[in-house]
């Protein structure tokens, strides 16, 4: 079985924050896998725009040097190489002043027919002052599209203000808001798996399933990201972001269609139904750490303060955990657990759904304890789903029994390699296609859910707990689900 990969239109991408690490790392290196799967027509062009005083030569070498380091040996084929860099361009413009605007509106002036998407791979304090400046330059044509990074906005105010400056320029169906999670091929096969198969719909609900885990850790701490992680923290980074959409696509009723506002209404409906936390249940359902130095793979790590230069004290989570419940017919009475965190035991996003214990085992005590049902949706690494049963221990001596997996694996069942979140959205936002993108009233319903948390932690002057760097979290997520005579997936495989 093989994947089909199939060509966009023409287009020119301007990714502004051309020079920056997301544009190195990801977004040129993923649009070479593109090039090379021969989706990119020969004739659209990739143009960086950044301040740096750069020609185009100089900035080629860059997207050379960082092919070199972001893209597996195996995939560098010289003439390829050669053919993609020639797609390349760059403009020096500072977003913050006049220059380099006129160069850039001469260098599009050819190619108003074409798809024309502006990438901004900037601080989101600069969409707005970019997207006025667009507007002011006469690069605007009915073919546009503007791509928006997170983090959108510090708190439910920022969100409105960079959502109503966006929005004088562009219309709703032109705002393309990534979150990459959304382009990752496990994610995209929970809907069909809920919706083109008649298997799970009757037991979707309260009545069968017992709880969800959602779960994203990272082995790596903040490297890099030291000062906008220190204001951010983990629920602003991840859970308002990353984790409700995946609790929106697990918890959504089905859409009348597979459009983008079908999608995204039933998406809306969930997050408006989350219970809020706020003082009075904080401490029964929420947990927040920070980790401290420890060993990832035998390798010792520094703490966060460290990684912070040293800072005698913070009060920035770098591990969150949650209790969710969507008060709705389908899902009243169930939990959505969620947790993430930096410099965790393994680097792990998967979502787990766990089915309720059978009522009375007709086996006796010989044949060993029965596991719940458990439907695995692994999103990284090794992208796939399992279906947990129990099964007899073959041999003779009796009935044992033992829990083993139904397991599909896209990497062996289609023997593919499948294009990075990254490529997959960059390609729908030519195609115009927003159903993996959050609307405007998505981002800030989840705000509305995520600030009365920030304002509770804030009212508390609690401290996040300590963890040791290599551990899976405080000890007061493991608690949250002891509460409810749970445990994490992890901790009790």
């Amino acid at each position: 079985m093989s994947a089909q990969f199939i060509a966009v239109p023409a287009f020119d991408l301007i990714v502004f924050g051309g020079t920056g690490d997301l544009a190195m790392r990801k977004i040129l290196p993923g649009l070479y896998h593109r090039h090379c799967d021969g989706q990119l027509p020969p004739e659209s062009r990739i143009i960086g725009a950044a301040r740096s005083a750069l020609n185009r030569d100089a900035f080629v070498a860059r997207v050379r040097e960082a092919l070199t380091q972001f893209v597996a040996a195996a995939d560098l084929d010289a003439a390829r190489v050669d053919s993609y860099l020639r797609r390349i361009d760059y403009v020096a413009v500072d977003v913050t002043a006049d220059a380099g605007w006129e160069a850039l509106a001469e260098r599009l002036a050819e190619t108003a027919e074409r798809v024309r998407v502006f990438y901004l791979a900037t601080a989101p304090n600069l969409f707005g002052p970019i997207c006025q400046r667009l507007a002011g330059s006469g690069v605007l044509t009915p073919k546009t599209r503007v791509v928006l990074e997170k983090p959108l906005g510090h708190d439910l105010a920022s969100a409105h203000a960079i959502n109503d400056a966006v929005g004088a320029v562009f219309e709703e169906h032109q705002i393309f808001r990534i979150d990459h999670y959304l382009g990752k091929e496990t994610v995209q096969n929970l809907m069909a798996l809920r919706f083109a198969n008649s298997l799970f719909e009757s037991l979707w609900n309260r009545t069968a399933i017992d709880h969800v885990q959602i779960t994203v850790a990272e082995t790596i701490g903040v490297e890099g990201r030291a000062a906008y992680y220190d204001g951010a923290g983990a629920l602003r980074d991840m859970v308002q972001n990353h984790l409700l959409q995946l609790l929106c696509l697990v918890a959504m009723e089905p859409p009348a269609a597979f459009t983008a506002d079908a999608v995204r209404d039933e998406k809306l409906k969930v997050l408006r139904a989350l219970t809020q936390i706020s003082n009075g249940s904080l401490a029964s359902c929420a947990a927040r750490g920070q980790y401290q130095a420890g060993a990832i793979g035998g390798q010792p790590v520094p703490g966060y303060l460290e990684e912070l230069g040293g800072a005698n004290a913070s009060n920035t989570e770098t591990f969150v955990a949650l209790k969710a419940e969507v008060a709705n017919w389908r899902w009243a009475g169930v939990p959505f657990y969620m947790r993430t965190g930096k410099r965790m035991a393994s680097r792990l996003s998967e979502i787990v759904v766990q089915f309720k214990t059978i009522p009375h085992s007709i086996f006796g005590e010989g044949a060993g304890e029965i596991s719940p049902n458990r439907l695995i949706i692994r999103l990284q690494p090794d992208e796939g789903v399992k279906l947990m049963l129990m099964s007899k221990d073959p041999g003779p001596g009796g009935m044992r029994l033992k829990p083993v997996p139904l397991n599909l694996s896209f990497a062996e069942t289609f023997q593919v390699p499948f294009p990075d979140a990254y490529e997959r959205l960059l390609l729908d936002v030519i195609r115009g296609n927003p159903t993996l993108f959050m609307r405007k009233d998505e981002v800030e319903a989840a705000w509305t859910w995520i600030e009365p948390i920030l304002d509770a932690w804030s009212r508390s002057q609690t401290t996040p707990k300590a963890y040791t760097a290599g551990s899976w979290g405080p000890s007061d997520a493991q608690a949250l689900m002891a509460r409810d005579n749970r445990s994490w997936f992890e901790d009790a495989a």
